[in-house]
């Protein structure tokens, strides 16, 4: 996807992509970080932001999800804090949504690492943390693929936490919603993506938006899906669209009886 900060719009071009999936289920779909609103700037999410359960963006999506009979790895969407939980209400988690092929929202991951950092391109500063409180808790899900490992964006540098997953339960797929910049993409996205799904040993589905947003912040591209032995099975490079790919749990097996990474590691991880 290439998101406006039209809501409106941004929705009805899932639901167009939706309306061309293949006809197999289960089927998962994985949206960008940032996918129903992105290029207006963060106050702008803020604005837009819903509560947990509620609210039209997520109302819309659990429509679809049930119309298609889909799963949806839901980007992120801005989810405000609660005064009640102690968080500041000015800001929102950037949450990132599991519902499934009822219409139900399954779990909730909200983005743990936020992106202040600097990078010399067209917007120069980021500063995530602004409007947006990190998350303190690791999903990982049993679902009709297998095991789901949720993440977003900025997370994929830190490889502690994908271990820490792990001693969950062992992940079949990672999905990572994201809105990786163009500079650090070129540099970094594919060298991180595939290290992570060769460490982990699982499918990775990256969903990234692309092009230069009105507000002139220009993201990298360059979905893809990855097999737990680090081949780029499928890329969509710069222009928006759809990518899909059967999961071959007879793969994940082999692989795994063969070199068996979890079972040899003996080191943990935990969030500090």
């Amino acid at each position: 996807m290439s998101s406006s900060p039209q809501v409106a719009d941004n929705l009805l071009f899932v639901e167009q992509q939706l309306a061309l999936l293949p006809k197999q289920r289960p089927c998962l779909v994985v949206l960008p970080e940032c996918f129903a609103c992105f290029g207006g700037g963060d106050k702008l999410l803020l604005e837009i932001a819903e509560p947990l359960g509620r609210g039209p963006i997520q109302q819309k999506l659990k429509q679809l999800a049930k119309h298609y009979g889909i799963w949806f790895v839901a980007g992120s969407l801005p989810i405000v804090c609660s005064s009640k939980e102690n968080r500041d209400p000015n800001k929102f988690t950037a949450s990132c949504l599991l519902i499934n092929d009822q219409g139900e929202t399954v779990t909730e991951y909200q983005k743990i690492h936020l992106f202040d950092v600097q990078i010399a391109d067209n917007t120069g500063t980021y500063l995530e943390s602004r409007y947006t409180h990190p998350g303190s808790q690791l999903a990982v899900i049993d679902t009709p693929f297998g095991t789901l490992g949720l993440a977003v964006c900025y997370d994929i540098r830190f490889a502690g936490m994908f271990a820490a997953m792990q001693q969950i339960a062992q992940l079949d797929i990672l999905a990572l919603p994201a809105a990786f910049t163009f500079k650090t993409g070129q540099a970094h996205w594919q060298a991180l993506l595939t290290a992570r799904a060769i460490e982990n040993q699982c499918y990775l589905v990256a969903a990234n938006q692309t092009g230069t947003h009105r507000n002139k912040r220009q993201t990298y591209g360059h979905s893809c899906i990855i097999s737990p032995w680090g081949e780029k099975l499928l890329e969509l490079p710069q222009n928006t669209g759809m990518i899909h790919a059967p999961i071959d749990h007879h793969l994940l097996a082999d692989i795994r009886a063969n070199m068996p990474v979890y079972q040899h590691n003996t080191f943990r991880s935990h969030l500090v």
